[in-house]
C-alpha cells in the first residue's frame, strides 16, 4: 500500500461542510460501500489493494482522496455547534499575538486571558478569551480586572471561528491541498487569511 504521510482524510457532508477527520481505512471503508459522493485533493491519498478478482483478471484497488463527502443528510447541522476551544486553537486564532502589547510570542510565552475576570463569572469560551503574554506580564498587569479598569484596551477582538477556520486550528499535520481547500472556504474577516 502507497501511503501519504499525512493519513488522515477530510469529512465532509454533501454540501462540503467539513464533519470530521477519519482515517484512512474508515475512509476506505466509505469508498468500499458507495457512501462517497464526491472527491477533492491532489489526487490519491493512499491506493489499497484487495484480493485478486479470477473472472476479470485484475487484483481490486481503492483509491483513498484526501477529502471526500459523503452521501445523506448530516444528523446534525453543524455550523450550530460552537467548536470546542483550546489554548492551542485560541493562540492560533490570535496569530500568537498578546491582545494587549501587540507581541508575537512562542506557546511557552502566552497564557490565555479572560476579558471578564473567571473569578467575577468570566466563560471558558472564544468570546470572553483572548491570548495575552506571560513575557511581557501583560496577563498578570490586568491581573482581575476588566480590560476598561485595567486601563489594557484589546488591540483585537475575539470571535468564533467558523467551521472550516477550526479544523485549520486544530493544528494537525495537513496536506497542502487540503489546508487550500479548507482556507478557500475561509470568512472574509478570518484572522487566518495570509
Amino acid at each position: 500500500m502507497h501511503q501519504d504521510p499525512h493519513s488522515h482524510v477530510l469529512q465532509l457532508d454533501l454540501q462540503g461542510t467539513p464533519q470530521a477527520w477519519i482515517s484512512l481505512e474508515q475512509a476506505a471503508l466509505h469508498v468500499a460501500t458507495g457512501s462517497v459522493a464526491w472527491v477533492d485533493g491532489d489526487g490519491p491519498l493512499a491506493t489499497l489493494r484487495g484480493g485478486f478478482n479470477v473472472a476479470r483478471n485484475r487484483q481490486s484497488l481503492i483509491e483513498v482522496h484526501p477529502i471526500v463527502a459523503l452521501r445523506g443528510a448530516s444528523k446534525i447541522n453543524l455550523h450550530d455547534i460552537v467548536p470546542a476551544i483550546t489554548k492551542h486553537k485560541l493562540f492560533r486564532r490570535d496569530r500568537h499575538t498578546c491582545a494587549y502589547c501587540g507581541g508575537v510570542f512562542g506557546d511557552r510565552d502566552l497564557q490565555c486571558e479572560h476579558i471578564q475576570p473567571e473569578s467575577r463569572g468570566g466563560a471558558w469560551g472564544w468570546m470572553n478569551l483572548v491570548t495575552a503574554c506571560a513575557c511581557a506580564c501583560c496577563n498578570g498587569r490586568k491581573a482581575d480586572r476588566t480590560p476598561e479598569e485595567a486601563g489594557m484596551p484589546l488591540l483585537y477582538l475575539p470571535y468564533v471561528p467558523s467551521r472550516f477556520e477550526n479544523f485549520l486550528l486544530e493544528g494537525r499535520r495537513i496536506r497542502a491541498d487540503v489546508h487550500e481547500w479548507l482556507a478557500a472556504r475561509l470568512p472574509k474577516g478570518s484572522r487566518l487569511h495570509g
